[in-house]
This record gives C-alpha cells, sequence and structure tokens, in this order.
C-alpha cells in the first residue's frame, strides 16, 4: 500500500480516480448539493499553490486557515502542503482575542477567512499594531470588505493570480525536496484551562495514522461517502478527512453546524465521525418515542431492542452464531423497525460512525448497537494525532475505549495511573513552550496525556480526567465527567455542569431542554408564561429530582448531586462556557456563576 505524503497525495489519487467524485458541498446561494471529481480537486489546489508562491510565501511559513469547513478550506491545506508550508487551523467560531493570540504565537503573515464573521475578526486583528498579519484571503465571495482595507483579497481572484510558468516552477521544485519530517500543522488546543498550546505534528504523524488505520480498519472503503462534520481544525474530523482522502472516499462537507441534520438527510453518509452530543439527541428523539408509544406498538418497540441487544452484543460480539429464531427475528427488526428509525436520522447506508472527544454512556452505547447503529468509541488527542485505542469489530468491551491501536505503545503510570503514550502519531512538541513541552513528556518520551485509565492486556479503560478531579471539603475525589455524562442521559437535561471542588457536597448547573419542559408542562396542564416560570415550578422540579435521582442510583452518596440550578441560557462559545470542541471551561462557569453557586451552599 502506497502512503502518500500530503503534498502529493490528491494529486496521486486523481491519477488513480479521475471523474470520481472528491468532494461534494452544497452551495448556500444556490441552496443545491454540488460535486467536485479528483482530478478537479487536484487542479484546485494547485491553482491555490501557485497562487501562495507568487504572493511570497516561503517554505516553513505559517499560513492560518479561519473558516467554517468548505472546499476552500481542503484546498489551502494541500496547496500550503505542496509548499513545504505549515498550515494552522482555527475554529471558525474563535473570538478577535483568540485569534490574535494565535496569529502573533506563530507569526502568520497571510491568513485565510471563510465568511462576514471571520473576516470581520480577522481585520480587527490585523490593525493591531503589534499583529505580523499582512493579508487575509477570503473564501466567500460575497462578503464586503472594510471600506479602508487595500490588502484582502477574495479567494477566487487570489487563485487567478497564480497561473504563471514561474509559479509553476517553485511548487513543482518544493513538492520534489519534501520530507516526511517537514511540519504539515499546528493545531491550537482550545484550552479549557491557561492559554491554547500550539500542537506541532509532522507528516510522519499522518503518514502513520494513514497505516495503523489500514491496519486496524476492514469495513472501509473508496466507496464510502464521508460526513465532514465535525470542524475541520478538530483533530479527529482533519486526521480522518486526511484518512478517507487516501483511501478514495468521497467527502460531503457540512459547512453550517446546524445544518446537519438537513444533510445527513440529503446526503446519507456511510461514515461520519461526531462527538456524543449528537447520539446523545438520538438517544432522547426515540426513547420518547418508544415513551410515547402504547399497546403493540411500545410491545415490538421493546422487543425488537431486546432482539437486536441479543444478536450484536451477546452472540455477534462474542463470535458466537446467533440461535435461528433469534436469527429470524433479527432480520425482521433490522429491516423495518431499526430501518425506519435509521432513515428518520439519515444514517440507514451507515457502515461505522466513529465517536469521540468525551465520553459516551455506556447506556447509550448498548442503545445504539441493539438497534444496529454502527457506532465505534474511540480515544485519543490532537497530541496523539486522534486515534490510541477504538472498539474492533467484534470483541468489544462496553465500558472500555477499545483496543489498542497497533504501532502505539501505551502503558499506565504507577504514581497517579495516568496514560501514557509513544509512537509515531505523537506530537514533536508544544510550538514555543520548551518547558510545558517537557513536562508532558517522561524521560523515556511517553507523552503524558492527563488522563487516568487502566490497561487490562489491550483493552483501555477511561477512569478520568485527572485535571478535572474535585476534591470536596470533605477530602473525597469526585470525577464530574462520570456524572454529567450519566445524567446528560435525561431528555430534559440539554447540558450540564459539576461543581464540587473544596465544596461540601456536589451541585450542578444544570441547562434543562426547553423544548421537553414546554411539551411537559402543556401535556400535564402545568401553567406559565415565560420559560422562567417552568425552571421554578415545583411540580417541574419534583420530576426532575425523581428522574436525577434515579440516574445516579449507582454513584456513591458523596459523588450524587444534592443541590442543582436551573439555567435561563445554555451554555455557548459565545457566551463563553464552552470551548471550540464543546468542553465545558470549569474555570470559567465557575466564576462568571459564582453568586449562584454560593447560594446553592447556603446553610
Amino acid at each position: 500500500m502506497n502512503y502518500y505524503h500530503l503534498s502529493i497525495l490528491v494529486h496521486r489519487q486523481a491519477i488513480r480516480y479521475g471523474k470520481k467524485t472528491a468532494l461534494k458541498y452544497r452551495n448556500p446561494y444556490e441552496k443545491k448539493w454540488k460535486s467536485i471529481s479528483w482530478r478537479k480537486f487536484s487542479d484546485y489546489v494547485m491553482k491555490t499553490a501557485w497562487a501562495m508562491a507568487e504572493i511570497g510565501i516561503n517554505e516553513g511559513d505559517k499560513i492560518a486557515v479561519y473558516s467554517q469547513n468548505m472546499p476552500q478550506y481542503i484546498y489551502t491545506d494541500f496547496a500550503s502542503y505542496a509548499n513545504r508550508c505549515v498550515s494552522i487551523p482555527i475554529y471558525a467560531t474563535s473570538s478577535p482575542t483568540q485569534v490574535e493570540y494565535i496569529v502573533n504565537d506563530a507569526n502568520v503573515e497571510v491568513l485565510f477567512a471563510g465568511e462576514q464573521f471571520q473576516y470581520n475578526n480577522a481585520y480587527k486583528v490585523q490593525q493591531k499594531e503589534s499583529s505580523p498579519l499582512k493579508k487575509i484571503i477570503v473564501f466567500d465571495p460575497n462578503i464586503k470588505f472594510h471600506p479602508e482595507d487595500k490588502t484582502s483579497v477574495y479567494f477566487d481572484d487570489f487563485i487567478a493570480s497564480g497561473e504563471n510558468s514561474n509559479a509553476e516552477v517553485i511548487v513543482r521544485v518544493r513538492m520534489k525536496s519534501r520530507q516526511d519530517d517537514d511540519i504539515a500543522c499546528i493545531i491550537y488546543t482550545s484550552g479549557t484551562t491557561g492559554e491554547p498550546k500550539g500542537v506541532v505534528l509532522p507528516h510522519t504523524c499522518f503518514l502513520q495514522v494513514f497505516r495503523i488505520h489500514d491496519m486496524r480498519l476492514t469495513m472501509t472503503s473508496n466507496k464510502d461517502v464521508s460526513m465532514n462534520f465535525l470542524p475541520l481544525a478538530h483533530i479527529f474530523e482533519r486526521a480522518w478527512t486526511y484518512y478517507a482522502l487516501h483511501k478514495g472516499m468521497t467527502i460531503a462537507i457540512n459547512q453550517d453546524a446546524k445544518e446537519i441534520q438537513k444533510s445527513i438527510k440529503q446526503i446519507r453518509p456511510t461514515i461520519m465521525c461526531s462527538v456524543p452530543r449528537f447520539w446523545e439527541k438520538v438517544y432522547a428523539g426515540v426513547n420518547e418515542k418508544i415513551a410515547d408509544s402504547k399497546g403493540i406498538m411500545k410491545w415490538i418497540y421493546t422487543d425488537s431492542m431486546k432482539t437486536g441487544r441479543k444478536y450484536n452484543l451477546d452472540y455477534k460480539n462474542n463470535g458466537i452464531r446467533p440461535p435461528l429464531g433469534t436469527r429470524i427475528k433479527f432480520s425482521f427488526y433490522n429491516n423495518t423497525v431499526f430501518r425506519v428509525l435509521k432513515m428518520v436520522v439519515g444514517i440507514e447506508r451507515g457502515n461505522i460512525f466513529p465517536c469521540a472527544g468525551a465520553p459516551l454512556s455506556d447506556a447509550i452505547i448498548e442503545f445504539l448497537l441493539s438497534v444496529n447503529i454502527p457506532i465505534i468509541v474511540g480515544y485519543g488527542l490532537t497530541e496523539t494525532s486522534a486515534t490510541v485505542s477504538f472498539y474492533p469489530e467484534k470483541n468489544f468491551t462496553i465500558g472500555s475505549i477499545g483496543t489498542l491501536m497497533p504501532e502505539v505503545d501505551v502503558r499506565i503510570d504507577e504514581s497517579n495511573n495516568e496514560i501514557l503514550v509513544k509512537g509515531k502519531t505523537v506530537m514533536r512538541e508544544y510550538y514555543n513552550k520548551p518547558e510545558e513541552t517537557a513536562k508532558s513528556f517522561t524521560e523515556d518520551g511517553f507523552f503524558r496525556t492527563g488522563d487516568a485509565g487502566r490497561l487490562e492486556g489491550n483493552v483501555l479503560y477511561l477512569t478520568e480526567r485527572i485535571k478535572d478531579l474535585f476534591k470536596t471539603a470533605n477530602g473525597k475525589y469526585i470525577a464530574p465527567q462520570a456524572i454529567e455524562t450519566r445524567v446528560a442521559e435525561d431528555k430534559f437535561i440539554d447540558m450540564i455542569a459539576i461543581i464540587a471542588d473544596e465544596r461540601k457536597f456536589v451541585s450542578a448547573l444544570i441547562v434543562p431542554d426547553y423544548k421537553a419542559l414546554i411539551e411537559y408542562a402543556e401535556a400535564h396542564n402545568i401553567s406559565y408564561n415565560q420559560i422562567d416560570d417552568l425552571l421554578s415550578n415545583v411540580d417541574i422540579l419534583r420530576m426532575l429530582d425523581g428522574r436525577i435521582e434515579l440516574l445516579q442510583a449507582n454513584f456513591a452518596p458523596y459523588e450524587k448531586i444534592k443541590k442543582y440550578w436551573l439555567m435561563r441560557e445554555p451554555f455557548s462559545m459565545e457566551t463563553g462556557e464552552l470551548t471550540n470542541t464543546l468542553k465545558v471551561k470549569r474555570k470559567f462557569v465557575a466564576e462568571k456563576y459564582k453568586d449562584i453557586i454560593d447560594n446553592m451552599y447556603k446553610e
């Protein structure tokens, strides 16, 4: 198998696949999905690479891409690799302060912006006296430039400027002089605490990603259609998208995260990477349908899930041929109940659905597998080029985070149970942070993940995030993620942040699912004028008390939520409670809502 360097990958695949569709995207103005062939993809990448050379971008320069997912984003990435440059992705939702930090830290002179929001923020950063940013190139041709902006250009005009023989020669020479240990990208971690750190990933990391995934995955092929849902600034999506291109798959690009449900139904992908939040919503929706059903339909739903669990988890996963009766029943339900359920979501063609980024509860995993949704739970970090472990096709253990990837060496630190990782997918360093880099590696070269776990043979278990551990005033240690993952299964709970550090007991800030609360109120004749009335309604609170208590049945008394507060507004990236990867910024939340939290602890 050939593992092509990212500088030549697209062009080698264009020779092989020609007119086959490489990329699909939804034109936001025509409201139609368009296809781009491998040959056309290769042409766009080369034109972008020539234009970079034409404006004086040199080998080793750092180019930032601050955009939503779109075809131009991918052209820019691969054009930078052709020029032996370093691509620096910035989340499309990042604030001017976050953009300024990355631009200054990496000395970025050229930035590619997606739409008006990103352009406005980037232009604001460019106006700072200390900013190294010289040029902004904008993907969306319909955005309006600032009246005083004399340096920015539209992407279409930019690529047209590079079509000359001199730029072509420069790029050709650079592609031929490529080295496997060139830096491919620097990905800045979203930083739940402290300032972001730039994770330096050379091309060797991605070449190894291709190699070890080929060794592990037998159910992927060039006929697959992979939905590009998570941001390309996220290592999970970035590494997977590159792997999918290596396999010759078609990538369907979802530009607007809010449109994902519509996009899935239109494309019906065979593969999609996602974080747990997506599947939590699917689980809540199906459970609600089952709860609302009556009579024979309720029995059918219940029996179908029982049958699916037996077939997939008790027999198939353990390598046992199911009895004839179970096979017949499963086949019936798979072609009726399960198929309809999956068609409603748009995932009936699914081959694999990798899920990582945060813990997904065991109950949801069991449910998804029981209804024959091919979820694959995994674990990884930006610093390990994503995947460290994931579920094998069979003999996986629910409750674990899968079996280790080949050629990835993992051990557990005896002093604090920290998961330590070594291998060719591990980052080179944190950019401009030698002290942080030194602290992050053991003397014999293992990367310190910051996650505690255990290893049983080749099966890895995650127990808690070491930095997230709370110590109550009573000296008890609390792992907030475990509680949050369990309680967030409930259909009435949209988001939750556990509070416990140096407190007498565990409390929580809960963002309820406002729609579900309204439906409950109307079904139970609870009168209200506005959502605030429901958040303080005795009947609503009593109902939630019971559900939360039930969900915590398996926790020790000191781990259980004793008090909680229902939030009027959801947590968001814009208001600062969430990182770009939708993780709760615990320190920020604790400070912002200090008065509410303190009030829960008043005698």
